[in-house]
């Protein structure tokens, strides 16, 4: 074998190394661990309760399956926007998961599918430490060792655009996991498609509803249903049970018709208005797709549903109906058309950069204040 044959398999035989470390660790200290399941972390990113849910990762209770659409029910039995939290003095985080499909996108990283993320609270503010990348159904990961053994407080979210079945914290032999006290604040409720649930974030935390969550610790709750997010009557009944500090209704970028929007748009809030009357309503137009900026009839398109939704709203202001907001998407992943994989869905700068673009304007129109954070 030459000398450059040499160099080159002594490569790989590093990269192959390198890529087996998380695999090699886990099996080698698996022995010490000891796993928890759900009585010992709290669940956030959904209000339903479990004992109304098939599994209690979904985000529908069982009762919607006959009622929604099928392929709105089979997303919701995706986790996105859900999250676990505990306290736990352990010198390592592993977990063990279980996902429903074990699903795979060609323009979506698998960690963001189906991985989990885990945060810690440093001085009150949630830092990333790492990603349990997903192996297939069944999956162990070492998310973090050799930690000083003190007590912290972690969260973990939850895949975005696959199912849970089962899913369990490992720690410590010798050490403790506590289940911490809910967090009291209003929820915002989001309702959308593919971007309100996630698609394309590299991981789960950087889903612009989990960026939200954290910036300003309140909960959000995910409504994403990806190409389904439609205004339809079954899931504005159901937002309109909850009790948030307001909702976020981006469902345009779905290619809903204009007839559609103007179909629906007034009565998804009329039945919100039902049981809230005073609940904040915020309604944020299509994102402008970066192909638009050639591409006419896509340009075409997208002022065409942006007008509609834009001619709901001014009939609702001009009709006496309060606290409904407008949300004009312009420059909303920034100015340099970097914030997309496709043109359309966003990566993680553009859902940082959406996340930020929503909380100013919800300081603008007053929903949110500077100790809300």
């Amino acid at each position: 074998m030459t000398t450059n044959k040499l160099k080159i398999a002594y490569h790989y035989f590093c990269v192959l190394l390198w890529l087996s470390i998380p695999t090699l660790t886990i099996s080698q200290e698996s022995k010490n661990i000891t796993y928890f399941g759900e009585d010992f972390f709290i669940l956030e990113g959904t209000v339903v309760p479990d004992s109304l849910k098939e599994n209690r990762y979904d985000r529908l209770p069982f009762s919607y399956k006959e009622i929604v659409r099928e392929p709105v029910w089979n997303l919701s039995k995706n986790s996105a926007g859900m999250s676990i939290r505990f306290f736990s003095n352990s010198t390592s985080i592993s977990i063990k998961w279980t996902v429903l499909n074990n699903f795979k996108m060609d323009h979506m990283a698998e960690t963001g599918i189906k991985g989990i993320d885990l945060y810690f609270n440093n001085k009150s503010n949630w830092q990333y430490l790492n990603t349990a990348r997903p192996q297939g159904i069944d999956n162990e990961y070492l998310l973090i060792s050799n930690m000083a053994g003190e007590m912290r407080e972690f969260k973990m979210f939850l895949p975005l655009y696959d199912g849970l079945v089962n899913i369990e914290v490992g720690i410590d032999a010798n050490s403790v996991i506590k289940k911490p006290l809910k967090n009291n604040i209003k929820p915002i409720v989001f309702y959308g498609t593919s971007i309100t649930q996630g698609g394309c974030a590299s991981r789960p935390g950087m889903a612009h509803t989990n960026i939200i969550s954290r910036k300003l610790n309140i909960n959000c709750i995910n409504f994403g249903f990806s190409g389904n997010g439609r205004m339809e009557q079954p899931i504005a009944q159901l937002i309109s049970e909850l009790d948030p500090a307001f909702y976020v209704i981006e469902c345009l970028p779905n290619m809903m018709s204009a007839e559609q929007i103007t179909n629906r748009t007034i009565p998804l809030v009329k039945t919100i208005r039902e049981k809230r009357p005073e609940t904040p309503i915020i309604f944020v137009e299509n994102f402008i797709y970066e192909p638009s900026v050639l591409d006419k009839e896509m340009d075409k398109n997208i002022n065409t549903w942006n007008t509609a939704l834009k001619t709901e709203y001014t009939k609702m202001i001009e009709g006496g109906f309060d606290n409904i907001f407008y949300v004009d998407s312009e420059n909303a992943t920034g100015d340099d058309h970097e914030g997309t994989v496709d043109g359309v869905h966003f990566t993680d700068l553009g859902f940082i950069r959406y996340a930020d673009f929503l909380i100013d304007k919800f300081f603008q129109f007053g929903l949110i204040t500077k100790q809300d954070e």
